[in-house]
């Protein structure tokens, strides 16, 4: 498999779910796990779940936050088990997977798995274009983090290693650090023209930013959009 897959943990609380979570990913031919501040160091226990990947825990990425985990992806899939604000941005695990493998190998793609007890806040989700619900029993939908892991990687892998016809969708996806700096631009520029209600500020850049996030912007396009802003504060 030649997609460059980065599976994101955001404040793993337990060393032994993020052993068993990478010996999901080296299981399903993945290699890349980032952590987001994990609350504790890994361990013994976590290289006992780990089953012998220990290289996918040796060469863990760390970050202080999900922005900085996800700024060089141009896709991202948030893992929830809330129904997302935006229904035209959710996906089961299997058309998630579908999805990931029409698109062009050379795109860096963000699988992103919450804390155990509390999943992804609304703001983290937001920074993912995508949400992925695994179908469970409604009365009891709580799933251990490797198990989700493991579910949603085993499905991309079947997706990308079943022979079909490729579409690769060749297209220049902007990545994430681009996407961020664009919305704090757009915020700034709504803020001069008085047109971003101070009283409620936090309300209307989602909004947009659902928007732009179905539109799957390129990087010329928001260069192009950050150009218009630029004029704007000028002619402000």
């Amino acid at each position: 498999m030649n997609h460059f897959t980065r599976i994101v943990l955001v404040n793993p609380s337990h060393p032994g779910n993020i052993g068993a979570a990478a010996r999901a990913i080296k299981n399903m031919g993945f290699h890349e796990m980032a952590l987001v501040k994990p609350r504790r160091a890994l361990s013994h226990e976590a290289y006992a779940r780990a089953a012998g990947a220990d290289d996918i825990l040796d060469n863990a990425l760390l970050f202080d936050d999900l922005a900085a985990a996800l700024a060089d992806c141009q896709l991202c899939f948030g893992s929830s088990a809330r129904a997302p604000v935006d229904p035209h941005a959710q996906h089961d695990p299997r058309s998630a997977a579908s999805l990931i493998s029409q698109l062009d190998p050379n795109l860096k793609v963000a699988l992103v798995f919450g804390r155990e007890h509390a999943g992804l806040t609304n703001d983290e989700l937001r920074l993912c274009q995508y949400h992925i619900q695994i179908p469970c029993n409604p009365e009891f939908s709580s799933l251990n983090l490797g198990a989700a892991v493991q579910l949603i990687c085993y499905e991309v892998h079947v997706a990308l290693t079943t022979p079909t016809t490729p579409i690769n969708i060749d297209f220049d996806y902007a990545p994430q650090a681009d996407l961020t700096r664009y919305y704090q631009h757009l915020e700034e520029t709504l803020s001069q023209l008085n047109f971003l209600k101070q009283d409620n500020p936090r309300q209307l850049i989602p909004k947009l930013q659902r928007i732009y996030q179905r539109a799957q912007l390129s990087t010329s396009e928001v260069h192009l959009l950050r150009g218009i802003l630029t004029a704007v504060q000028k002619k402000i």
